[in-house]
């Protein structure tokens, strides 16, 4: 049917799920709207754009079905592979209600990512459970769901990945019941209350566990001894746990699997990280926030698969850098936010594998831009907020992979548009805070590649979007702040289909403006805050001809 489409499986084939596997897509629960938006879009244009490419059949049934969603009590007839594409596509575009959602009972449906979707309840656990042993994953964040509800998911013995994300009515009581969900290789409780070192307990029984997620819970010091045994734990968050002390960083010493860990707690120093010495799998370590000195680099340069580290916003400075000279297989280094300036740049020098560096509002001048000539394979550099000039950007025109570059600096002009133009490949660039006119645009056509450009500088004219419009991979464009913007703008625009996110916030744009974004099918987001355009017909436009419009804002009703 245009793809590959299943049947519902029988009861051997919801045997073998478990041996069939998790796949990796689903560790990645904080990009599903990403996932969602890629995995249906070709659905979506099929259904506005009338284009020239033949729908497959698949696309076709899912099309007509969503149409006359009124006039199906249940989907559980229909092949899985079409119910489910038909439950993702109504949650993407927020078309799921206490109506439709009993369609889906004994659907069996493998993924129920629902993400931040408003009215998620007991009873909408109730169908979510009805899909029994073949249920994989569930997303959730935000619900009105109780102990009561995710009790319910008993009934599926299969489950290997669970997100409750800001769930504050699912007490420590319920968060106990995990225990019983054996295949658990993902699980997820950021922002929860309940998250208490008496409920993490029940982690000790989930011996398949590969990534536990904590993010932001306030209750679990002295919880994470509850996590010595998981000798499979793989990738380990509790970010923003301020309650988290070097003491907590001990019972990690045995996790001998780990290959991340996301601490960001200002009350682990060095110490605590001295406790992480013997994880030699570590690939990723992201200390953001904590207050740890150079020193910590005694620790952190002897882990040799290290690749990505993230000092950001600790108390660096320059003395004890050289031990960055030691981190041969580093990839991603974030070094934003810290006293350090030109000469820890220097040691920076043999990190030839480096494939991101940020350096976001550090003392780093023009000179020290020299000590990143040889660092073929950046791909990503962020400059923001230093003290680089036009001149220093000289110093980069080697750096042929750079896909994503930030110039958030006052001291940036035209001139450094015209230094960059051969940096064809850039995907993302930011000029946020430079001062870019409307000349310095036309270097823009060199970068026909971009899919997310910044120019909130507030010295646009309509004349340099002519500029712009022809940037056809654009999918992220802010342009807010340029008070001399006119409807002309957005008559401009009109062309890049593919954009996504679109802000033109603090410009001269009416209400007369809105009707050239039509074409725009796949914007989500707009930003008209501070124009001279109303809240009501962003309304009909969003009701006529941007279904997929779920964000926006205007400070007029």
């Amino acid at each position: 049917m245009g793809g590959a489409c299943s049947l519902k499986r029988d009861q051997h084939d919801d045997d073998n799920i478990s041996r069939r596997g998790f796949s990796s897509r689903h560790f990645k629960f904080g990009s599903s709207n990403c996932l969602q938006h890629f995995l249906f879009q070709r659905v979506i244009d099929v259904c506005h754009s009338g284009g020239s490419s033949c729908p497959s059949l698949m696309e076709l049934c899912i099309h007509r079905i969503r149409k006359d969603l009124d006039k199906y009590q249940s989907f559980s007839m229909l092949p899985r592979d079409i119910s489910q594409l038909i439950f993702n596509y109504l949650v993407y575009s927020n078309c799921l209600s206490d109506d439709c959602i009993e369609a889906f009972r004994d659907c069996a449906l493998h993924d129920m990512w629902m993400g931040e979707y408003k009215g998620v309840k007991d009873n909408w656990m109730d169908v979510v459970s009805s899909q029994g042993s073949s249920l994989l994953s569930v997303y959730i964040v935000g619900s009105e769901v109780t102990d009561f509800g995710f009790s319910l998911l008993q009934n599926c013995s299969n489950l290997q990945a669970l997100s409750f994300d800001c769930c504050d009515r699912i007490s420590e009581q319920g968060i106990k019941q995990v225990s019983g969900f054996s295949n658990l290789t993902y699980l997820s409780f950021r922002k929860c209350v309940s998250v208490t070192v008496e409920a993490m307990q029940a982690l000790s029984s989930l011996d398949k566990l590969v990534k536990l997620d904590f993010e932001r819970c306030p209750q679990i010091h002295g919880g994470l001894v509850h996590l010595q045994g998981l000798s499979k734990l793989e990738s380990l968050s509790i970010r923003y746990c301020q309650c988290i002390t070097d003491s907590d960083m001990k019972p990690l010493a045995g996790l001998a699997s780990l290959k991340e860990l996301q601490i960001l707690c200002i009350y682990v120093t060095d110490y605590g990280v001295s406790c992480l010495r013997g994880l030699n799998k570590l690939v990723v370590l992201n200390m953001e926030g904590s207050h740890v000195t150079t020193s910590c680099l005694n620790t952190i340069s002897d882990l040799a698969s290290l690749q990505s580290l993230n000092l950001s916003r600790c108390c660096l400075r320059d003395d004890g850098c050289e031990k960055f000279s030691a981190l041969n297989n580093l990839k991603v280094l974030n070094l934003g936010y810290n006293h350090i300036t030109d000469a820890c740049l220097g040691y920076l020098e043999g990190l030839t594998k480096l494939e991101g560096l940020n350096m976001d509002s550090c003392r780093i001048t023009d000179d020290g831009l020299s000590h990143l000539a040889g660092l073929a394979k950046l791909e990503e550099l962020n400059l923001k907020f230093t003290l680089v000039t036009d001149d220093g950007l000289q110093n980069l025109t080697g750096l042929t992979r750079l896909k994503s570059l930030n110039l958030d600096v006052r001291q940036i002009t035209d001139s450094s548009l015209a230094v960059l133009t051969g940096f064809t490949g850039l995907t993302l660039l930011d000029l946020f805070g430079a001062h870019i006119t409307d000349y310095g645009t036309k270097y823009l056509a060199y970068f026909r590649n971009l899919q997310s450009l910044d120019l909130c500088g507030g010295v646009l004219t309509d004349a340099g979007v002519e500029n712009i419009k022809d940037l056809s991979s654009l999918m992220f464009l802010n342009l807010s702040q340029n008070r001399n913007l006119t409807d002309k703008t957005l008559e401009l625009l009109s062309g890049l289909t593919l954009l996504v996110c679109l802000n033109v916030s603090n410009s001269c744009i009416t209400n007369d403006g809105l009707q050239y974004l039509k074409p725009l099918k796949n914007l989500r987001s707009l930003d008209l805050e501070y124009c001279n355009v109303t809240a009501f017909e962003i309304k009909k436009l969003q009701a006529n001809v941007l279904p997929n419009l779920v964000r926006y804002r205007s400070n007029q009703p």
